[in-house]
């Protein structure tokens, strides 16, 4: 965890926590983004409650885009990276298969530690600084970042119930 790194200053290693016990770190609040998504196969992962409400699938990949705009924000870098065409809600493969579904998994996991880095490497001066093109400074972009994984991972929990799915998985 960043609290491990004494180079770091208090700020910035609590920054790192809280986006860590929202996306991947065990925490009182209940189930975190990452593990909310754990145990869901392709198929679970395009399930909807109804026509035009989301699924767990375009949560994952909503949530590795913002990842990656908050980051592109926090180092002033320019659109146009992300791996994938649009922009915060995407249009899904249907069928979604296996090796797409891990790969959205793994977008989430390598923004989130892309991001994580960003954080780690801000200089501590930048934290009350509002970036170009945003209206919240970097402190309170990161700490949106945090909770909207923790928001996410309710959703996800919900759908959870509602589909029965991820039922009997680890």
């Amino acid at each position: 965890m960043a609290g491990s790194n004494s180079s770091l200053s208090v700020e910035i290693t609590l920054l790192l926590q809280q986006l860590d016990f929202g996306y991947d770190r065990q925490s009182w609040h209940g189930p975190n983004l990452k593990g909310s998504l754990r145990g869901i196969t392709s198929d679970e992962a395009t399930w909807r409650p109804a026509a035009e409400r989301h699924c767990v699938a375009d949560i994952a990949i909503h949530a590795a885009y913002w990842k990656y705009a908050a980051r592109r924000r926090l180092v002033g870098a320019k659109r146009g990276s992300f791996p994938l065409k649009g922009s915060n809600w995407f249009a899904l493969p249907d069928p979604l298969d296996d090796a797409t579904w891990r790969g959205y998994l793994f977008l989430l996991e390598s923004e989130h530690r892309l991001m994580r880095a960003a954080v780690a490497a801000l200089p501590l001066p930048q934290l009350d600084v509002v970036p170009r093109g945003s209206k919240v400074t970097n402190r309170m972009l990161i700490q949106g970042m945090a909770a909207h994984d923790v928001y996410h991972a309710g959703q996800v929990q919900l759908l959870k119930k509602l589909g029965g799915l991820g039922r009997n998985r680890k």
